[in-house]
């Protein structure tokens, strides 16, 4: 079977990444109008500063050169994750174990298409947020997106 975009770039750059001393956070493969651009995310406990996406760029730039994983011209991008992250993965989702997040839905839910709380756990394909109401459960095909929360008053 043919590995994607994603999971050969994830495959030949992170053993680099993790040399450095980073997580390698997600790998993405984009078209933006006519451009297609490689964003390539790093994480670490200090948090990453434009510094750290630099450091890792140089590293990794002769590797993507040298295995020539994509066939077509593209843009790579080195990033943080942020703080407002998306959580696209499992591992994604484990590592914010503990932390606020949204989930936003496909569908509305108790009349709710968007539900605030704590990622309490994951098990077998369910989320469960503890929200201010109580916990709430959902299938992670019932969300449509992921994501940590930033509020000031929590920092």
């Amino acid at each position: 079977m043919k590995k994607n975009v994603r999971d050969t770039v994830k495959e030949l750059i992170e053993p680099t990444v993790t040399e450095l001393g980073y997580t390698l956070w997600d790998v993405t493969y984009t078209k933006i109008g006519a451009d297609y651009h490689l964003e390539i995310t790093i994480d670490n406990e200090r948090g990453i500063g434009i510094d750290d996406c630099e450091r890792v760029h140089r590293a990794i730039d002769p590797i993507l050169d040298e295995h020539d994983p994509i066939e077509s011209f593209y843009y790579l991008e080195v990033s943080s994750p942020g703080i407002e992250r998306e959580l696209r993965t499992d591992g994604h989702i484990e590592a914010m174990m503990g932390r606020e997040v949204e989930a936003k839905l496909f569908s509305a839910k108790d009349g709710r298409k968007s539900i605030i709380g704590i990622l309490a756990s994951y098990e077998d394909g369910t989320v469960t947020l503890r929200a201010e109401d109580g916990d709430v459960s959902l299938l992670r095909s019932e969300i449509s997106r992921l994501v940590t929360t930033y509020r000031e008053e929590s920092l």
